[in-house]
C-alpha cells in the first residue's frame, strides 16, 4: 500500500486559502511521489482553488465532527499520516490523531497553531524559531524558516532568474489572498493612486463588491486600474510585474521564490510574525497593518510614502527581490516530506516493536 497522507486544512471566503494553498504544495510533492492524498476540508464558495483541486484529482471530503470522528476517517482510509493546516482545528485534533497511530504534522505561524500535539512542527516564516507550548512534545521535530517553504508546482514552474525589463507604466499587481477576506483591496489600491505617479495596477478583486468598489476609484494622469478575477494563474501573471502590493500570508513567499518586488500589506494578527521578519530582513518594504490604514490617516501617508518610493526605486526593488530569491531554493516540500516519511518510518518501527513485545 502506498504511503498516504490526510490533508486537515479548509478554504473559504470568511477564512481564506493561505493554509489550502501550502497544503496543496504539500499535495503536489507526495503525488509526485506516488504517495496517496485525501483533502478533509471545508472547501466552498472559492471557484478557482476548486479547480486547483480538480486539477489535482482531489475531491474535498467534508471534516466529519470532532477530533474522534476525523481519527476515525483516517483509519478507515488506511491513511499513515495527517497534516493540520488550520487555527480553527479542535486543539485535541492532533493527540487524539496520534492516539489512533497516525504521524502529525502541524503548519504554524509562531503561536498560531502551536496548541496541537504532533511529530512534526513546520513554521516557514523567515526567522522562525522554535515551537512551544504544553502540548508540544519534547521529542517533536520542529521544521523552521525558508528552507522548507511549501510552493505548488505552478509556482516553481515560473520562478525567474532573468532581469524583466521595467514597463512603462510599471505594472502593479495588488493581491490580497485567494478571498481577500478582510477587504483589504479597496483600502491599499487607492493609495497606489494616491502616490501621483504613472502606474498600471492590476487588481484582484476576490468579490463584486470589492470590484465594485476598485471600478470606483479615480485615477489621475496615466494612471490605470484593472481589476481582475482571482485566477489559478496568478504566478504567470505576477512574474509579468514590476512590483506586487500584498497581504502578508502565503503570497509573500511565493513571491520571493518568483522575484518579483514586493511591498507588503499586515492584514491579520498571524501575519505580523512573517510582516514583521520580511520587512526587517530588508527583503520586502512596509506599507503597514491594514487596521491602522482603514482609520489612521497618519498611516496613511506612510503607506503612499512607501508606496512611492517602491515606484520610484525600481533597483531598489530589484536588489530586495534578488535578496529573497536567494532565500528560498523552492525545495522546502521536499525537504517536508523527507521528514515526514523519515518520521512516520520511525514511528511504524516503534510500533512494530512495541507490538512485539506485547
Amino acid at each position: 500500500m502506498p504511503f498516504h497522507v490526510v490533508l486537515r486544512c479548509d478554504g473559504r471566503p470568511d477564512l481564506g486559502v493561505g493554509h489550502l494553498i501550502r497544503c496543496l504544495a504539500l499535495a503536489d510533492e507526495l503525488l509526485m511521489r506516488g504517495a496517496g492524498v485525501t483533502l478533509v476540508g471545508d472547501v466552498v464558495g472559492v471557484p478557482w482553488v476548486q479547480e486547483q483541486l480538480v486539477g489535482r484529482g482531489l475531491t474535498p471530503v467534508v471534516p466529519p465532527p470532532g477530533p474522534d470522528g476525523l481519527a476515525a476517517l483516517a483509519r478507515e482510509l488506511g491513511a499513515d499520516a495527517a497534516v493540520l493546516d488550520g487555527y480553527h482545528l479542535d486543539p485535541g485534533t492532533g493527540v487524539t490523531l496520534q492516539q489512533a497511530g497516525l504521524t502529525v504534522l502541524a503548519i504554524v505561524d509562531g503561536p498560531f497553531g502551536a496548541a496541537q500535539s504532533a511529530d512534526l512542527y513546520l513554521d516557514q516564516n523567515l526567522g522562525a524559531s522554535q515551537v512551544s507550548g504544553p502540548a508540544v512534545p519534547r521529542d517533536a521535530l520542529h521544521l523552521l524558516g525558508l528552507d522548507h517553504v511549501l510552493f505548488r508546482d505552478q509556482i516553481l514552474e515560473h520562478r525567474r532568474f532573468a532581469e524583466v525589463v521595467r514597463a512603462d507604466p510599471p505594472r502593479v499587481l495588488a493581491l490580497f489572498g485567494g478571498t481577500d477576506a478582510t477587504g483589504a483591496a479597496p483600502v491599499v489600491v487607492p493609495l497606489i493612486v494616491e502616490t501621483g505617479r504613472p502606474v498600471h495596477v492590476l487588481a484582484v478583486a476576490a468579490r463584486p463588491a470589492i470590484a465594485e468598489a476598485l471600478a470606483a476609484v479615480a485615477t489621475g494622469e496615466q494612471q490605470r486600474i484593472e481589476v481582475l478575477s482571482p485566477t489559478p494563474a496568478i504566478a504567470e501573471l505576477a512574474a509579468t510585474c514590476d512590483l506586487a502590493v500584498t497581504a502578508a500570508g502565503t503570497s509573500v513567499w511565493e513571491l520571493l521564490c518568483l522575484g518579483v518586488p514586493a511591498a507588503l500589506v499586515c492584514v491579520t494578527d498571524n501575519q505580523r510574525v512573517g510582516y514583521d521578519a520580511v520587512v526587517g530582513g530588508n527583503v520586502a518594504l512596509a506599507v503597514g497593518h491594514l487596521d491602522r490604514l482603514r482609520s489612521d490617516p497618519s498611516a496613511r501617508r506612510g503607506a503612499v510614502t512607501a508606496l512611492r518610493r517602491a515606484l520610484d526605486d525600481p533597483d531598489g526593488g530589484r536588489r530586495r527581490s534578488l535578496h529573497g530569491s536567494r532565500l528560498v531554493d523552492g525545495r522546502g516540500r521536499v525537504r517536508v516530506v523527507d521528514a515526514l516519511l523519515q518520521v512516520a518510518a520511525r514511528r511504524h518501527s516503534a510500533d512494530v516493536v512495541t507490538n512485539e513485545v506485547r
